[in-house]
């Protein structure tokens, strides 16, 4: 027999009462998180090694979760999957770690089964769990709550709203130790060198800027039409007018082109010094190639100078930082 098909109105509601039970419980989570927190916080700071993550299930699922976020934040970090720890992996924990282990229940006998070995070697083991009274909250060096009253699964069953709060603590234990560190953004464009943000961070304008050869280049006493045939040729859409030591003197664009059409200048006769706009906007190579995308953005232009101490050393336009990955 056919399941009947459920209304729109059925699907929107069921997604709704989700979302209120697990913004209800991230709310009880805030009001429980307190000096267990600081000290879990502490734990991690004064640890010379790496955070552990390690959990089973849908805990591991989260963990997992939790250790990227903390190594992606400065934290360096990994998952360590508790069923593969007893069985060799436990040796990658070192005494200057410091473990924490995910378990709703505080009582996963992969996890207890690890406490012995791990007051062994003297490693801090920080629990999260939704029961203050199991074994693993017991005997973890800290606690952190991170129970719920219910469930969003209508059988108060499928891990859904403790699976939230739990992912939740770990986002607000990264946050914290980020803050405490002093990681700032350009600390994160180096963990991600290949997102877009890396690149924004990271790239140069001498990174992206075409030079040498590549560079169109007039002399000021040039005919006019020496500069559009340099301009063509290196498709910049401009070409720079410099003096003979590459002092920049100006720019010469297609609207230049038109200007000096509108003007009823004698293209023929005219030099490049007649119909170059001077003064263009010009960058340092060593600033962001996000901030010579800052400044056309500014003037409503496509391609900027690149100069040191006057002299022309490069150019770019919108297209370089679209193939960069900047724009």
């Amino acid at each position: 027999m056919s399941t009947p098909s459920p209304s729109a109105a059925n699907l929107i509601a069921a997604a709704k009462r989700t979302l209120d039970i697990e913004a209800r419980e991230l709310q009880r989570l805030a009001s429980r998180v307190d000096e267990a927190f600081a000290a879990a916080c502490r734990l991690c700071l004064a640890a010379p090694g790496r955070m552990v993550v390690t959990g089973l299930g849908k805990s591991g699922h989260v963990g997992s979760k939790i250790a990227a976020t903390l190594a992606s934040t400065g934290s360096p970090s990994f998952f360590l999957h508790a069923a593969e720890a007893s069985h060799g992996d436990l040796g990658m924990v070192t005494s200057g770690d410091v473990v924490i282990a995910i378990s709703h229940s505080g009582e996963t006998a992969e996890l207890v089964s690890l406490l012995p070995h791990l007051k062994r070697i003297g490693t801090p083991v920080v629990a999260m769990t939704g029961r203050p009274a199991s074994t693993l909250a017991r005997e973890a060096d800290v606690h952190l709550d991170v129970s719920v009253q219910e469930e969003a699964c209508p059988l108060n069953l499928a891990p859904t709203a403790s699976t939230t709060s739990t992912l939740a603590m770990g986002d607000a234990l990264a946050i914290a130790l980020l803050e405490a560190r002093g990681f700032t953004a350009q600390d994160f464009a180096r963990s991600h060198p290949g997102g877009t943000l890396g690149r924004k961070l990271l790239l140069r304008v001498t990174d992206v800027m075409r030079s040498g050869e590549a560079l169109p280049r007039v002399r000021p006493e040039a005919p006019l039409g020496e500069g559009l045939v340099e301009m063509s040729r290196k498709g910049l859409g401009l070409t720079t007018v410099v003096d003979a030591d590459d002092r920049v003197l100006g720019v010469f664009t297609d609207g230049d082109l038109r200007r000096a059409l509108a003007r009823g200048l004698d293209l023929n006769a005219a030099r490049m010094h007649e119909v170059m706009t001077p003064n263009p906007k010009c960058i340092e190579p060593r600033l962001l190639a996000a901030e010579a995308l800052n400044r056309m953005q500014e003037h409503q232009i496509t391609a900027l100078l690149v100069t040191e101490a006057g002299r022309l050393v490069g150019a770019l336009n919108t297209n370089d930082l679209l193939r960069a990955g900047v724009a």
